[in-house]
């Protein structure tokens, strides 16, 4: 087995190493990172789509220097594409060279050895748990799939191994860093969460997203940046089918920076706005209500 990865030893060495690697952690992202580091637990992290719960596994990944194994989620996603697979052309070669000539007494030669490891196409999971070298697991919005396919997770969660008929019980190699995502549409099972650490990330604070802003476009002017954390904010309180994520609004400092504004004025806003409003229903209702509000002419303090 390789020697294993240096481990962090303080909170504050992991919230330093994440902004290291550009991701700007709150005190409890960087503290439930430090323990799913020390203790080896899972780490099920809940919130609204866009607030940066799937970067935090990428960026834990470059923090570590680990490879990042991503399962992404989907529904009807079974343990075949999950875990593993038989490579099923390859047993059939592998019969058919074996028993070629040889009757009865050839397939009793070949009946075992289809089912070794050669055989196996490792999916996510079990790539995860083979690797050598230990990695980051990213399995990513879980609420998408079904109670039946959480309960064919808790063995790899509780154990850090998974059992295959065939083959028998296959333990980890190297403990993987896992992180589980879930945008909260779908209660998930107790039994999941008593495996997991916990982290709730909500849409960051003013100046925390000001300043997550500023790290990816240092160029933009900070006032122009500030104003446009401002209008963010507006927009994620209106009552939208998709409000603005963090990385929607990176993208449109991005887009303000490369168009060269000066300010965000209305004509401005309009302009651009769908940069980070993706429904057409959500379109008109911003440009009435936020669109509306930079029209209107600034009245002057008496």
């Amino acid at each position: 087995m390789p020697d294993a990865l240096p481990e962090p030893q303080s909170v504050d060495e992991v919230a330093a190493g994440l902004r290291g690697v550009g991701y700007l952690p709150g005190s409890s992202t960087a503290l439930v990172s430090y323990l799913a580091a020390k203790l080896g637990k899972p780490v099920l992290v809940e919130g609204p789509a866009g607030v940066g719960k799937t970067e935090l596994a990428k960026a834990l990944a470059r923090y570590l220097d680990r490879d990042l194994v991503r399962l992404q989620c989907y529904e009807g996603l079974d343990e075949a594409k999950a875990l593993y697979e038989w490579n099923y052309r390859k047993q059939l070669l592998r019969i058919q060279a074996g028993t070629a000539g040889g009757g009865q007494a050839g397939w009793g030669e070949v009946q075992d050895d289809i089912f070794g490891e050669e055989f196996l196409l490792a999916r996510p999971l079990m790539t995860a748990i083979a690797s050598e070298r230990p990695v980051v697991l990213l399995i990513d919005e879980i609420d998408k799939t079904d109670q039946e396919f959480e309960a064919m997770l808790l063995e790899l969660l509780s154990d850090f191994q998974i059992s295959i008929p065939e083959l028998g019980r296959i333990a980890a190699r190297s403990r993987p860093v896992v992180l589980l995502t879930s945008n909260n549409t779908r209660e998930l099972t107790e039994a999941l969460k008593r495996r997991c650490l916990y982290l709730w990330l909500d849409y960051p604070e003013h100046e925390q997203e000001l300043a997550i802003v500023r790290l990816h476009t240092p160029d933009l002017d900070e006032r122009i940046a500030r104003r446009l954390v401002e209008i963010v904010d507006q927009v994620r309180e209106l009552d939208l089918k998709k409000p603005p994520s963090i990385a929607e609004s990176i993208d449109w400092a991005r887009a303000l920076l490369l168009l060269g504004a000066r300010e965000i004025d209305a004509d401005v806003f309009r302009a651009t706005m769908s940069v980070i409003v993706k429904h057409r229903s959500d379109l008109d209702t911003v440009a009435a209500r936020v669109g509306a509000k930079l029209a209107e002419p600034a009245v002057d303090a008496a």
